[in-house]
């Protein structure tokens, strides 16, 4: 049996809920068991935004992830708040462009990228949580532009259909970004 705890935290506005989103469906898209939680803090936009995922092949008994597998944290204060809950064994990817510290466990793997940097640099602003999300999936191996796709329509409203090729090239320009 496979389940993976994922946890995305950031400012609202950082598109914590649309990447947890993305994730949750491309679960779908792939016959997977799946939950999607989001948590917003008092001012939305600017206050905290959190969001739990758990990806299975068994039925998920509880949406709520407070030992995560898979820590996604976007600002300092979501690396800062969640980095001691991640499970010894576990990986954080950080947006390094925004959080300068290094995660200060041992016993997790820790990956940085500058993906605040990264978008603003590729004339998407507001895509770094979908460049993060594109190394996410290829670090976990779980690049399958197939289902990507397929999740991306579900996602993207049809008003906003001229993102999806943007979108595409953000989570291309996230799974091709090497090690730091």
């Amino acid at each position: 049996m496979s389940t993976t705890r994922f946890l995305f935290s950031g400012f609202g506005g950082q598109g914590i809920l649309f990447a947890g989103k993305l994730l949750a469906y491309k679960g779908l898209m792939e016959d997977k068991q799946v939950s999607w939680l989001p948590s917003y803090g008092p001012e939305m936009r600017g206050g905290t935004a959190s969001c739990s995922v758990i990806v299975s092949d068994e039925p998920v008994g509880s949406p709520i992830v407070s030992t995560p597998d898979v820590l996604v944290a976007m600002n300092l204060p979501s690396l800062d708040r969640f980095e001691s809950a991640v499970v010894p064994g576990g990986i954080i990817f950080a947006d390094s462009t925004l959080i300068e510290r290094k995660v200060a466990r041992g016993d997790v793997t820790a990956h940085y990228v500058p993906a605040t940097r990264l978008a603003s640099e590729n004339g998407m602003p507001t895509l770094a949580n979908i460049i993060l999300m594109g190394k996410i999936l290829k670090t976990l191996d779980m690049f399958n532009e197939e289902s990507i796709s397929a999740a991306l329509g579900k996602v993207i409203s049809a008003r906003h259909a001229d993102m999806l090729d943007v979108n595409r090239k953000a989570l291309q320009i996230g799974a091709e970004y090497p090690e730091e």
